[in-house]
């Protein structure tokens, strides 16, 4: 099997590297200005670009190659590669038509397109199509292999918000220009007078793509997403509210006990953990956190961590990263995920951070969910040339999941900046200098709910298979309704044609005998 994975691999190895070859030699002139040469140069270096090609054309070198052409003649005609909040109208970001919000159950990134903000404008069409290329951007620069999962909100849409040249834009885009981006697209309560128009695009999605189409009501969306990324007409329970600025894509935030206790196994560290939490609390955004004695301090100028004793203990029970990011100010391990189960050993990972400039760099982790997780340390400075072990815990009963995301941000600092307030320096630092890596959570197949919880609560786990089965009637009996409905607004129309036929039978009965009466002689 191994052997087997290892001639797989070198294979791969082998048509990336035809790829590369047989583009340059066939595709790209001396005299052409066909591309961005950007795009060129990254498809000699970056392996996951042309196996991403590759892997959607089924391993066809020629596909492939047809696809990567049609791509880069689409950027460089669109400038993808500079499209920024800037180059876009901001009348775009106002309307709220679309927007990256929110995780569906697999973990894959919500791209929302609410339909009934949408009106067919020859206009503004291509202002419309270089906004989506710029979240599409946006988006694979900062979480890069990632899926997304479209969904297309038709509530309260009509035939006038259909605009066929812009869907077939949106079906392009992650058909060729943007290859296994897509998880699947969810359609959630569409009108049925356009079930045609849809069947339409379902012709343009080709073999790779079409089981991908999700129809669902607003009842069925809750199997794709949870109801904490919901909005409330789709019987979610997101308070989300669109508004702009500034740009609603980014969920993280910083841990509510900043460099706060990792849960620990001795009931005496963790009672010292609580009163810490409580300090560090009442000063999170402080940038002189300092802690109680005989606790490591965190405070700016003390997170050089010579202590190994207590970096030991600290890690103790960690999951140890087995991959490692290469960025151009830290290499961060793990490169993709953080590992929790429910497990006591599975509930700590490490992050561990490699500073390879010349300078000290300050960094920071956020979370999407800092009610979960306790990071420590959270924002501090590492010295060059130098490793840094950050725990990341999960805090109490709580459980991970896919939809979790963690950001690390790093920047260069100056020489002998000596001690300086961290604070200030993310407020005074310029964002083309800040380095960001992200990472997503895995859960492990261990966690899983307990099987005693369930038998110590048989009253509740009935009550809850009750409830089960009163929402499967409920939403069975709203189906019905639905079908019925329908049913009802075809057979008026059947009347409504049935009726215009007999006028017309009647109209021609009469031409006929008007015909006749009139070529009678007199």
């Amino acid at each position: 099997m191994a052997e087997s994975g290892q001639l797989e691999t070198e294979q791969d190895t082998e048509k990336i590297e035809e790829i590369r070859f047989r583009f340059k030699n066939e595709y790209i002139q001396e005299t052409s200005d066909k591309y961005d040469s950007r795009d060129v140069d990254r498809l000699q270096k970056d392996d996951a670009l042309v196996e991403g090609y590759l892997t959607w054309r089924q391993f066809s070198i020629d596909d492939a190659l047809k696809m990567i052409d049609e791509s880069f003649q689409w950027r460089k005609e669109y400038g993808v590669n500079d499209i920024c909040e800037n180059t876009i109208p901001k009348w775009m970001f106002e309307t709220g038509a679309v927007f990256l919000h929110g995780y569906d159950k697999e973990g894959n990134k919500l791209f929302w397109f609410k339909v009934k903000l949408h009106t067919k404008d020859a206009k503004t069409i291509m202002d419309k199509k270089k906004y989506v290329a710029f979240w599409l951007e946006r988006y694979a620069k900062r979480e890069p292999g990632m899926p997304l999962t479209v969904v297309f909100d038709m509530s309260e849409s009509g035939l006038s918000n259909i605009d066929m040249d812009f869907v077939k834009y949106i079906i392009n885009c992650f058909k060729v220009y943007y290859p296994k981006f897509l998880s699947k697209m969810i359609i959630v309560d569409m009108p049925w007078i356009m079930s045609a128009a849809w069947k339409i695009v379902k012709t343009w999605l080709g073999p790779e793509a079409i089981s991908k189409l999700k129809f669902a009501s607003k009842s069925d969306v809750q199997n794709f997403i949870g109801p904490e990324y919901l909005p409330s007409h789709m019987g979610g329970t997101d308070s989300f509210k669109y508004s702009y600025p500034p740009l609603p894509d980014d969920d993280f935030q910083t841990p509510i006990c900043e460099n706060g206790p990792i849960v620990s196994e001795d009931d005496n560290e963790s009672k010292d953990g609580e009163s810490e939490c409580k300090d560090v609390l009442e000063s999170s955004y402080s940038s002189e956190v300092a802690v109680k004695p005989k606790k490591v301090n965190f405070q700016e100028d003390s997170l050089k961590l010579d202590d190994s004793d207590k970096g030991d203990s600290r890690t103790k029970g960690a999951r140890k990263p087995l991959t490692t990011f290469k960025g151009p100010l830290l290499h961060v391990s793990p490169a993709e995920e953080l590992c929790f189960g429910s497990k006591d050993t599975e509930k700590k990972c490490l992050i561990v951070l490699t500073n390879v400039t010349k300078d000290q760099v300050a960094f920071k982790v956020r979370t999407t969910a800092p009610e979960k997780y306790r990071v420590k340390p959270s924002n501090a400075t590492c010295e060059p040339g130098a490793s840094l072990d950050i725990v990341v815990s999960l805090h109490g009963g709580y459980q991970a999941s896919l939809q979790d995301r963690f950001l690390v941000m790093a920047a260069e600092m100056e020489q002998n900046a000596g001690s300086p307030d961290l604070t200030q320096f993310w407020k005074d630092v310029p964002k083309t200098r800040v380095m960001e890596h992200r990472l997503r959570c895995h859960v492990l197949e261990s966690s899983r709910p307990s099987p005693s919880y369930q038998a110590d609560n048989p009253m509740e786990a009935g009550t809850n298979g009750h409830q089960d089965l009163q929402t499967m009637l409920m939403r069975l009996m709203a189906s019905n309704s639905r079908l019925e409905q329908n049913m009802n607004e075809c057979l008026w129309v059947q009347k409504v044609l049935m009726g215009l036929v007999l006028i017309l039978c009647v109209f021609n009965l009469l031409c006929l005998y008007l015909l006749g009466t009139g070529g009678q002689p007199s």
